[in-house]
């Protein structure tokens, strides 16, 4: 069955970065989706074609959402976009780089995404709009629920829970076992070695 067109929410890196993963894997982009920026401008080589209410143009069946704006702490717009779209009917595509390295148990859920260089063993399951971000490695039986962003470098050992709306910044370690609660921030760099409570900022 022939593959919907898509139309990629933002216009910064991140977007840039959905975009090109989209290409790679042979996805017909129709544009961007940014209020910020001109309607009829360029931007990374495709149009901008208005705001949110421009998606309302399309049927929700007749195309598919990339979720091009990026997932940084305590900022919401990436996840409450997503929220509306479902609302009207819209589904995203759920996004994984050909150099990502996937077991073939794991499972992603619609809108997750898997950047470049990321390794996911088995039986793990990644949730909703959740971002797999550069060259992380995450091992054997993890959790990651939806709404949460794991940054660039990241390194989960085996039978790590990370609960909803969770940031794991640039580098960070989480030994075996551990469990991150709901909306928690945890710093770059940082060592996971013992559980974190829900709402607990390590920065």
């Amino acid at each position: 069955m022939k593959q919907k067109p898509v139309l990629i929410l933002g216009a910064g890196g991140h977007a840039k970065v959905v975009s090109e993963i989209l290409a790679l894997n042979g996805r017909e982009i129709l544009g961007y989706i940014a209020p910020h920026l001109k309607t009829g401008t360029s931007f990374n080589g495709k149009s901008i074609l208005g705001d949110d209410t421009t998606i309302l143009n399309y049927s929700a069946d007749t195309i598919e959402l990339a979720n091009g704006i990026g997932a940084l702490p305590d900022q919401h717009l990436r996840w409450r976009l997503a929220e509306e779209m479902r609302e009207d009917g819209y589904t995203f595509v759920t996004l994984i780089h050909p150099s990502a390295v996937i077991s073939d148990s794991v499972v992603l859920e619609e809108g997750a995404q898997v950047m470049a260089g990321s390794v996911i063993q088995s039986s793990t399951i990644v949730g909703q709009d959740t971002i797999i971000n550069t060259s992380s490695s995450i091992d054997h039986d993890c959790i990651i629920a939806e709404r949460c962003h794991i940054a660039p470098g990241v390194v989960c050992s085996g039978n790590v829970n990370i609960e909803s709306g969770t940031h794991i910044g640039v580098g960070v370690t989480i030994i075996q076992g551990i469990n991150i609660g709901k909306k928690c921030i945890i710093a770059a760099g940082a060592v996971v070695y013992k559980n974190i409570q829900d709402g607990v900022k390590l920065i």
